[in-house]
């Protein structure tokens, strides 16, 4: 409860700040599909909505076969000004379920909830684009999904326009402070992404990534990686479709995810 009217009164705070509405002459620009982030924002005054409407993933290890499903995890933007806006993520169900020859046993319920800010860094249409996006996991999840501990973040989303051409480049490093899984303490986790985008056509973009992750637990180092893929298929200026897949380099990682979702922009 105190969690949540934490990120009301956030809400209120970054609404109540006087904004005149930016142009939305440029087709929308969001977060999804992919792993990594965008370096654009929201346009001053308005929301955007993000909406993975089924993300499901698959992992097989030692016997067991362990599968999670997201269904709803939505994230509701609005631009401060044309270069700045405040974000509320939230999973409105996750639901984990795991197999194996001792049992079956399964576990849902509504997910963490993250607060963030994205600060654009460079013009619109530089060649080199920077963003600043620090974050707050709120831990609105029961301790059977979640960790039920405040942790932080930030990640810096870079951009590279490849000329006339219509591939560009983008990373996504990122650096946390996450909660040991065996104590009361924290420790440094990190993520890179490195992503190459083809313009296919004004409606489509295609992309594929190479995703790692690094989390220093002092119970245990975690080391993640995945090869990506996924489109994006604008409808209009203001609606988005997308979908793609994911599938695991290593044993730390889901052997295979693969998510659909949309958003829109008002």
């Amino acid at each position: 409860m105190v969690a949540g009217r934490v990120a009301a009164a956030a809400v209120v705070l970054v609404m109540s700040v006087p904004a005149t509405a930016g142009k939305m002459a440029d087709p929308i620009c969001a977060d999804r599909p992919g792993k990594g982030s965008a370096t654009c924002t929201t346009p001053a005054g308005h929301f955007q909505f993000e909406t993975g409407l089924a993300d499901w993933s698959l992992t097989k290890s030692s016997g067991t076969r362990k599968s999670d499903l997201k269904l709803g995890e939505t994230s509701v933007k609005y631009g401060v000004n044309d270069r700045l806006h405040f974000e509320v993520s939230f999973k409105p169900l996750v639901r984990q379920t795991s197999r194996s020859s001792a049992g079956h046993s399964t576990t849902s319920g509504f997910g963490d909830t993250t607060v963030k800010l994205k600060q654009q860094l460079t013009a619109d249409g530089a060649t080199f684009s920077a963003a600043l996006y620090p974050y707050v996991k709120i831990p609105t999840a029961s301790k059977r999904i979640g960790n039920g501990k405040v942790e932080v973040g930030v990640v810096v989303p870079l951009g590279l326009a490849l000329g006339a051409s219509a591939w560009s480049l983008s990373a996504s490093p990122e650096i946390d402070l996450a909660a040991d899984g065996d104590g009361p303490g924290y420790h440094a986790a990190m993520a890179q992404t490195l992503s190459l985008g083809f313009q296919a056509t004004s409606a489509l973009n295609l992309s594929v990534e190479l995703w790692g992750a690094w989390d220093w637990d002092p119970s245990g180092i975690t080391r993640q990686a995945s090869v990506d893929g996924s489109a994006a298929y604008t409808l209009g200026s203001e609606w988005q479709f997308d979908a793609g897949a994911n599938f695991g380099l290593n044993r730390d990682t889901a052997d295979v995810e693969v998510f659909g979702g949309m958003s829109m922009r008002f």
